[in-house]
């Protein structure tokens, strides 16, 4: 059985009340084929909204010289930049695109105790937007491992994303593969690694949150 993420409790439930309620209507003030017809389409788009807010069982292997893949989809970038809210020197960023599709679920990449945390408002710029990461809504983390090693990764919402879930709490010992939050719809997360990080994934490669390893110390 498919088990679903608390975060969609609300809008399913939303959703389920208004499909019926149109549904209700149209069987009393539309010919049939119109009533059958809106079933098929709001049975589709809810089925579809289950789908988005399933929530997979996926167990880390822990490794403290791992850094694991904090949500589903595709590498997008991969570079050195210049990272100017907390570090404000040279990072390795790893970029990765969350389509409607994945799993948007977030997980820690590694274990540690949260070190700085903070939301951003801001606009609602197309994930894969360059200025995406410093413009948009977003949520910034920083975990700092045993080894004293930092890590810093970036919820952001997209243009489709309209609300950002972080558990992140200041001063919090987390553990890797441990829930930090969730994006409704489309979006985008920034990890931003040590420059002596070894990257192991590529541009275009599909990744899986709790799973792939995108870097080691």
């Amino acid at each position: 059985m498919m088990k679903l993420h608390k975060e969609g409790a609300g809008t399913l439930l939303s959703g389920l009340m208004i499909f019926f309620g149109v549904d209700a209507c149209l069987w009393y003030t539309a010919p049939h084929c119109v009533f059958y017809g809106s079933v098929v389409i709001t049975s589709i788009v809810y089925a579809i909204l289950l789908w988005f807010f399933r929530k997979p069982v996926r167990v880390a292997s822990q490794d403290v010289h791992n850094i694991i893949a904090p949500c589903d989809g595709k590498i997008v970038v991969i570079e050195d930049v210049v990272e100017n809210e907390f570090f404000k020197d040279k990072r390795k960023q790893v970029s990765i695109f969350m389509s409607p599709l994945n799993v948007h679920i977030n997980w820690y990449p590694v274990s540690g105790s949260v070190e700085y945390y903070k939301y951003h408002p801001g606009e609602k710029l197309v994930a894969w937007h360059p200025k995406s990461s410093e413009l948009n809504e977003r949520s910034t983390i920083v975990v700092k491992t045993p080894g004293n090693k930092q890590v810093l990764f970036r919820q952001i919402a997209g243009a489709l994303a309209r609300r950002i879930v972080c558990y992140a709490q200041q001063g919090t010992s987390v553990e890797q593969g441990q829930e930090v939050g969730f994006i409704k719809f489309g979006s985008r997360m920034d990890l931003f690694l040590p420059l002596d990080a070894r990257i192991n994934v590529t541009i275009d490669q599909k990744v899986e949150g709790n799973k792939t390893v995108i870097a080691t110390w």
